[in-house]
């Protein structure tokens, strides 16, 4: 049976567009007398990852277009604020007053492509930040810069916190990935009653996301880097965050 740790990994200092991420983790690490252990996964929030890939828009400099100017009168929001969501965005899904559902660019449905305000910059610089341009990616050079660093090389997850159309509240989910398969395909094994399931797929990178979040906290917590230690999965150097999409073909909520 798994028994799961979750360790945060505290002071780390804030995080810079250019930072060497994979550097200032494992410096972080090494002073607090921390060390990467073989199957451990390391679990980031995106706006680290957004951040030191220099993510940032200024919305001083932001030209809302027609289709902004629309979408922020039935939304009420900043046109500017919109436009960006728009650079973002494959498919408008759900527009209501404060709400804009968005196919993002990866695939991921969420509200306003993800782009963020919360614990990015003091409001008085009228900045946003963007998702990361390719999670996956990301995550992968993070995982090959760590095994460079400190001879460990940890799958790596970036999460982010999305809402759910059936559910109030927001989760954490994976977003970026690399090193372990995110899915576990149980169909076919035995129940306690010797019933094969059927149709019983587990989300171990999303459990594993919430998990994470409960740790990294969503307010002032300054913890935006968590090491999962203990957690049977299974490696895969192919897999992304996108293989946890549900195809549109049997999306039932679009």
């Amino acid at each position: 049976m798994n028994t799961l740790q979750l360790l945060p990994i505290p002071h780390l200092p804030l995080i810079a567009p250019g930072d060497d991420l994979g550097l200032i983790i494992a410096g972080t690490l090494a002073r607090n007398g921390q060390a990467l252990q073989a199957g451990d996964i390391l679990v980031l929030a995106q706006k680290i990852v957004s951040k030191a890939e220099n993510r940032f828009v200024r919305l001083s400099e932001v030209s809302p277009s027609a289709r902004a100017m629309e979408l922020a009168a039935i939304t009420q929001k900043d046109p500017r604020e919109v436009e960006v969501i728009l650079w973002d965005t494959v498919e408008v899904v759900r527009v209501r007053p404060n709400l804009l559902i968005v196919e993002q660019r990866n695939g991921y449905i969420c509200a306003n492509a993800g782009l963020d305000h919360s614990n990015v910059a003091p409001d008085e610089a009228g900045l946003v930040l963007r998702l990361p341009e390719d999670p996956d990616a990301s995550a992968a050079r993070l995982r090959a810069r760590l095994a460079e660093l400190t001879g460990q090389r940890p799958p790596v997850m970036i999460i982010d916190s999305h809402g759910r159309p059936w559910r109030l509240g927001v989760t954490g989910v994976v977003i970026g990935l690399a090193g372990l398969k995110p899915l576990m395909d149980l169909r076919g094994r035995p129940d306690l009653f010797g019933r094969k399931l059927l149709h019983t797929e587990v989300n171990l990178a999303d459990q594993l996301a919430g998990a994470a979040s409960l740790v990294m906290g969503q307010a002032a917590e300054a913890c935006p880097a968590v090491i999962a230690r203990g957690l049977v999965y299974e490696a895969d150097d192919f897999a992304r965050a996108r293989d946890v999409l549900r195809d549109q073909k049997v999306d039932l909520f679009r």
